[in-house]
């Protein structure tokens, strides 16, 4: 369990030093609304996706079964309504992604004036280390491990839930896409019937991460909330 440094970090230096514009607070309230909510719709989503999933199992373990049992009416049913969850999924996803950046970086900002100290990265790590390859797998994490800092009070705060969110996210990202690469290679009835199971267990990690992800928004938020109200420490 990870707690407060008694004494905060020498001040960032090189490529990792203060961003130039002079940071502004801005509450983050309304877009971690929007984050919770979008997140929801995620789980939404993946929910859907595992339902449609569990019928296309189905059907295939009654196809290997006996081949007669199972219509083409009935197959391409089932793969027409699975892909139509996978586009539901991608849409859910990409919208709720869009809003969690933007909410992220609102909460660097205002991490940075509370305790412009804290930061081992500059201010635009916040987005575009999301989207940087191999980067992208911890920079967030050590971005969000600074905002939790600064924005914590005096107290020390657990850093468990961050992590937890954050390795159940990294675990979903590499399993899913392996899922998602042994789905496309799969040709015969056996293989994409392991192949669902798969990206079935896929939807589970992301429902638990995104659960995680809502808790890690609504605490982070909170603090930020409670510290601003309190004003600066003299």
């Amino acid at each position: 369990m990870s707690h407060l440094p008694i004494a905060p970090p020498p001040p960032p230096s090189g490529q990792y030093g203060p961003p130039g514009p002079q940071p502004v607070l801005r509450s983050p309230i309304g877009l971690s609304k929007a984050v919770m909510a979008l997140l929801g719709l995620v789980i939404v989503a993946d929910l859907f996706a595992l339902w449609q999933g569990s019928h296309s199992y189905q059907l295939l373990g009654r196809l290997l079964d006996d081949l007669g049992s199972v219509t083409a009416q009935e197959i391409d049913r089932a793969d027409s309504l699975y892909g139509a969850s996978g586009i539901v999924q991608f849409a859910a996803t990409v919208a709720t992604a869009a809003v969690f950046v933007v909410w992220f970086h609102r909460t660097r900002v205002n991490a940075e004036v509370f305790a412009p100290e804290y930061h081992t990265k500059r201010r635009a790590w916040a987005i575009w280390g999301w989207f940087v390859p191999v980067a992208n797998l911890w920079f967030p994490r050590r971005v969000a491990i600074d905002i939790w800092n600064a924005s914590a009070d005096a107290r020390p705060r657990s850093r468990a839930l961050l992590n937890a969110w954050w390795a159940l996210w990294l675990v979903n990202l590499l399993f899913g896409r392996l899922a998602g690469q042994r789905y496309d290679r799969a040709r015969t009835a056996g293989e994409i019937k392991g192949a669902l199971a798969g990206l079935m267990a896929s939807d589970v990690f992301n429902i638990a991460a995104a659960v995680l992800a809502i808790l890690f928004v609504h605490r982070l938020t909170r603090m930020q909330h409670e510290k601003a109200l309190r004003g600066p420490a003299l």
